[in-house]
């Protein structure tokens, strides 16, 4: 709406400016400020386009490739940085902890497979000594028994290892590689948001004599280079809060299984 306290003299002059310019109420209009090779190109009208948009190349694939490319380098910076290093280390050992007890499970799976196989047939093999050599000599020989028995104690001590590694090792390592992932995940997600904090202090820095010239200058830094930056950082941060909360339930579900296990003890006992 035109101001009602203008004056009639202003107002038959403003009322002819309008007639031949025309009047634009000012709404989300955004002017353009676009860097060039010869220099800096703006294509807006103040009166129109109260609010201005900077950008360094007006074509839009380029410069969503160079965004990508600018974003790319900052996550690369990122990875590089000691806490980042640091976690991404102690998740390897940890994912490393874990492949090695599920290959032990493996080894030991296919060692109690065979081990059963070779008992029942070494039991019968001694078995039927027995009782040849009781028929022949009067006296069964049971020399194959030792063989047996140490089969036997071997494929109960695989046995009690399996168990150990299905009820507790593994469980463990899931739970201690969840975590690793999730500190990981939290740690990327801080050194982005600090390359992201330094971007937006050199923007500001940089613009300082305009504020200083405009007063009031707002900048909304959601567009470029630091406002991806941040978006990844909050995705990254989402990933690592549902790693942790996973880890939890793994870590209750694991809790509650080793409380029913010391139950079932005591009542035996």
């Amino acid at each position: 709406m035109l101001d009602q306290s203008i004056g009639a003299a202003d107002g038959g002059r403003l009322a002819e400016t309008i007639e031949r310019d025309g009047y634009h109420e000012p709404g989300n209009h955004c002017g353009m400020i676009e860097r060039t090779e010869s220099g800096t190109e703006m294509t807006f009208d103040i009166a129109r386009t109260p609010t201005l948009e900077a950008v360094a190349n007006a074509d839009e694939q380029a410069l969503a490739q160079d965004l990508q490319q600018r974003v790319a380098e900052s996550l690369e910076a990122a990875e590089e940085q000691p806490e980042v290093v640091e976690a991404a280390e102690s998740l390897r050992v940890a994912a490393e902890r874990l492949d090695k007890l599920r290959a032990s499970q493996r080894a030991l799976n296919q060692y109690a497979k065979d081990a059963r196989e070779r008992l029942a047939k070494s039991s019968q093999t001694v078995v039927h000594t027995i009782i040849e050599s009781a028929a022949v000599k009067s006296k069964p020989d049971f020399g194959k028994l030792t063989e047996l028995a140490t089969s036997e104690h071997h494929n109960r001590y695989a046995s009690r290892a399996l168990e150990q590694i299905a009820e507790h090792l593994i469980p463990l390592a899931q739970i201690a590689t969840l975590r690793g992932e999730s500190h990981a995940m939290l740690a990327r997600a801080r050194a982005v948001e600090g390359i992201a904090q330094e971007r937006a202090e050199r923007v500001l820095m940089r613009i300082r004599d305009a504020v200083t010239d405009e007063m009031v200058l707002p900048v909304d830094l959601s567009k470029g280079v630091a406002g991806a930056l941040l978006a990844h950082a909050e995705g990254l941060k989402r990933r690592a809060i549902q790693l942790s909360e996973n880890a939890d339930a793994l870590e209750r579900s694991y809790t509650d299984r080793l409380r029913s296990m010391e139950q079932g003890k005591e009542g035996r006992a």
